[in-house]
């Protein structure tokens, strides 16, 4: 049996049914599904019980939690009980509040974000963040590691830098992944997965060239198949 890919799918759909049939489609072949803002305010705690299905794949809970200590760690208690693999929060919010996160969910792995992927140089600088991306996203990361993170997402422009910076032992979460020729979105920040995963990433999330194609699951195996020949190069 084929080992599932590094791949989150971000489920980013805005009904319940159509997230659940990508899901069921993408399993076979990825490790792990994504459930975001969207899916989680409109249907609350039962989106992971139906993403997740009967096959038991990792259930990424991005909520990107950002508020004082006392409240993160409430909120990642009350989703804690819902098992996710993966809970995001974000590293600008502090040592404390990663920690209390942390310490409120010792089940799941919490992720902290250190800069969004959508974010360029210069919107970096507009809000106060000066100097190239990969510096801020380094500081970023030695901060929440130092917290307690056990995992990060970044840029995979930053991953090799990051991972020079933390060491073997973290998690590493890149967003902005594109296949070669896709259509980079709102993405400011992109790489190709094979890029990705030789720059040091563990898990790449990969949304809208999956589940905005035809057939989701074939395109889930499709970058599948090519992850695997870059492993094997």
């Amino acid at each position: 049996m084929t080992t599932p890919a590094p791949i989150a799918v971000a489920l980013d759909a805005p009904e319940l049914e159509t997230a659940a049939r990508w899901a069921s489609l993408v399993t076979p072949h990825v490790s792990t599904v994504k459930v975001g803002l969207e899916l989680y305010l409109r249907y609350g705690p039962d989106v992971i019980a139906s993403v997740r299905g009967a096959s038991g794949v990792h259930v990424f809970l991005d909520l990107k939690l950002h508020d004082i200590p006392n409240t993160v760690a409430a909120a990642a208690r009350a989703v804690s009980r819902l098992k996710p693999a993966i809970l995001t929060v974000h590293a600008a919010g502090g040592p404390a509040m990663i920690r209390a996160a942390v310490e409120a969910a010792p089940n799941t792995q919490i992720a902290a974000v250190t800069l969004l992927t959508s974010l360029s140089e210069a919107d970096l600088a507009a809000i106060g963040i000066q100097g190239p991306p990969g510096d801020a996203a380094r500081r970023m990361a030695a901060l929440a590691v130092g917290a307690g993170a056990q995992a990060l997402v970044c840029s995979p422009r930053e991953v090799a830098a990051v991972r020079a910076e933390v060491g073997p032992g973290i998690t590493l979460i890149t967003p902005g992944v594109r296949p070669a020729g896709a259509d980079t979105q709102d993405q400011a920040r992109v790489a190709t997965p094979e890029d990705a995963l030789s720059h040091g990433a563990d898990l790449l999330v990969i949304g809208r060239p999956i589940t905005g194609s035809a057939d989701p699951g074939a395109a889930a195996a499709g970058i599948a198949a090519a992850l695997r020949r870059v492993s094997l190069t």
